[in-house]
C-alpha cells in the first residue's frame, strides 16, 4: 500500500468518523464519505472530504472505484431499536460495503468493531483477541457487532485484507452518545450509579482509536481484530465523574444495587417490547448490564503488530476538554 492513499470512509458525519476523515485528510490522503443525506454530505465535506451520496443498502463499487481502503465506521449504535434494524444497520450494511469493495479492488478494509460483540452480562477482565463470542448473545447491539465483524474477518483473502480494530467506550470531543446522555439524565436529576459505579473500564480516546486505524491501513494481518484503548484502567464512576466535569456537571453521589439495576431494566425492556414502545426505556439492559461490569481489554496484539501506543493520555484528553 502507498502512502498517501485513496480512502473510503463510511459513517464520516458521525463522532468516530469525522475524526477519521479530518485524520486522513491532514495526513494527505484523499478521503470520499458515504453521505445519505444533505446534511451529512455537507458535514463530511466540512471535514474534508468529498461525499458521495447514498446509504449501506445501496452503495457501489463504482462508488468506490479508485480506492484503495475502506474505513467502516457507519453502524446502527442506538440504544434502542428493532432487530431488523439492528441486523440491517450493522450486519446487512457490512455484508453490502463488503461486497462493493471486493467488486471495486480495494485492498484493505478496516471495520471499526466493539468489545460489545463479546459482551454477555458478566465481566470481562483484561481479555484479548482468543476470547470466543459468547454462545448466546443477550443483546441486539453485541450480536449484530459480532456477526458483522465474523464477515469481516472471513472475507479476508489474498489482495483484499480485512481486519477489524476494537475500541472500548470511545469518548473525546464531539462525542454525540455516552456523554450527552450522561449530562441529560445528571441534569433531570435521575442519574445515578449502578453498584456505586465501582466497576471498572478501558476506555479509549477518539484520537487514540483514529491513529490505529491510521497504523492498520498499512500493518496489521488480514484476518484479525485487534484491542485498543487508553493507557490504564479506571473505575466508572472515576472516569464518568472526570468525563462529566468537562461539561461542568456533577454526577453526584445517587446510587443503586446493581442487582436492583439490572433486574428494573429487564422488566421495563420486556414492557417495551411486549407493547412495541418506540421511544427508549428509561434504562436498557445492554447499558445497565454494562454500567455494572468490569470490562478491560489487553491491547498486547495492537502494540506489537500495529505499533501501537496511544497518542494521548486520559489526564490530557480531558484537560483539552475542559478548555475547549
Amino acid at each position: 500500500m502507498q502512502w498517501p492513499m485513496k480512502v473510503f470512509v463510511t459513517g464520516g458525519s458521525g463522532f468516530v468518523g469525522g475524526h477519521v476523515i479530518e485524520a486522513l485528510v491532514g495526513a494527505g490522503h484523499e478521503v470520499r464519505a458515504l453521505a445519505r443525506s444533505d446534511r451529512a454530505a455537507e458535514q463530511v465535506r466540512a471535514y474534508g472530504a468529498t461525499p458521495v451520496r447514498g446509504d449501506l443498502n445501496n452503495v457501489t463499487a463504482e462508488q468506490l472505484a479508485g480506492c484503495e481502503a475502506v474505513i467502516h465506521a457507519a453502524a446502527f449504535v442506538e440504544e434502542w431499536g428493532t432487530r431488523e434494524q439492528f441486523w440491517q444497520g450493522n450486519v446487512e450494511g457490512t455484508r453490502i460495503m463488503l461486497d462493493a469493495a471486493r467488486a471495486a479492488g480495494v485492498r484493505r478494509f478496516l471495520h471499526v468493531g466493539t468489545e460489545a460483540a463479546l459482551f454477555a452480562g458478566e465481566d470481562l477482565v483484561n481479555v484479548d483477541e482468543t476470547k470466543p463470542y459468547p454462545a448466546h448473545q443477550r443483546y441486539l447491539y453485541s450480536e449484530t457487532k459480532a456477526e458483522a465483524e465474523r464477515l469481516v474477518l472471513r472475507a479476508n483473502a489474498p489482495g483484499f485484507a480485512t481486519l477489524s480494530i476494537r475500541p472500548r467506550f470511545v469518548w473525546g470531543p464531539r462525542d454525540n452518545s455516552v456523554l450527552p446522555t450522561i449530562l441529560k439524565m445528571a441534569r433531570a436529576g435521575s442519574f445515578a450509579w449502578i453498584g456505586g459505579g465501582a466497576s471498572r473500564t478501558s476506555t479509549t480516546h477518539v484520537a487514540n482509536l483514529v491513529h490505529a486505524l491510521q497504523l492498520a491501513l498499512l500493518v496489521g494481518e488480514g484476518g484479525r481484530a485487534y484491542f485498543v484503548a487508553d493507557d490504564g484502567v479506571r473505575t466508572i464512576r472515576e472516569f464518568l465523574t472526570a468525563y462529566a466535569a468537562t461539561a461542568g456537571v456533577d454526577l453526584g453521589a445517587r446510587s443503586v444495587p446493581a442487582t436492583v439495576a439490572r433486574t428494573a431494566a429487564a422488566v421495563v425492556e420486556g414492557v417495551w417490547r411486549l407493547f412495541r414502545v418506540r421511544r427508549p426505556p428509561p434504562l436498557t439492559r445492554f447499558a445497565s448490564d454494562m454500567m455494572s461490569c468490569t470490562v478491560t481489554v489487553d491491547v498486547s496484539r495492537a502494540r506489537e503488530e500495529l505499533g501501537y501506543a496511544p497518542v494521548i493520555s486520559v489526564a490530557d484528553g480531558l484537560a483539552a476538554m475542559r478548555t475547549a
